[in-house]
């Protein structure tokens, strides 16, 4: 029987596949997501509301410790992709979940671009704390 019947931030792992590999995201401190949609209104004439909500894609964010200069090589790449070819390459997502019941669930983002929000203040003796955003064009179940 599982100590919760609720998620706690630790059971979820995340693996960044980046245009050139996998991303080694070094002491992940927490992630966010969030789906985006664009909202339809209707007001029929018989005084029924109706709606609906257009799948937008996904944003979110990771915050993290550095601990090497994996995230940032990998948004250098990004750029250097940019400005040497022109290209701005995406990645993929894999957000595992270690649910309360013992399964596992795996969600996939696809097309994912990310942003180096914060690169980090450094200050002695103080860890540096980094922050990548991205946007991805869908989510799915694996």
């Amino acid at each position: 029987m599982p100590a919760t019947q609720f998620s706690l931030g630790r059971n979820c792992q995340l693996v960044v596949i980046g245009p050139q590999g996998r991303v080694d995201l070094t002491y992940v401190t927490g992630f966010e997501s969030r789906q985006l949609t664009a909202s339809v209104r209707i007001d029929r004439l018989d005084g029924v509301h109706m709606g609906a909500e257009i799948p937008k894609g996904w944003e979110g964010s990771f915050e993290l410790e550095r601990g090497s200069s994996e995230v940032d090589d990998f948004i250098a790449s990004i750029e250097q992709a940019f400005y040497v070819q022109g290209q701005l390459p995406t990645s993929t997502l894999y957000q595992y979940v270690q649910e309360a019941d013992g399964s596992t669930s795996t969600y996939q983002y696809d097309l994912v671009v990310f942003r180096l929000a914060s690169a980090g203040a450094w200050r002695g003796d103080s860890p540096v704390k980094q922050r990548l955003e991205f946007f991805a064009s869908t989510r799915t179940r694996m």
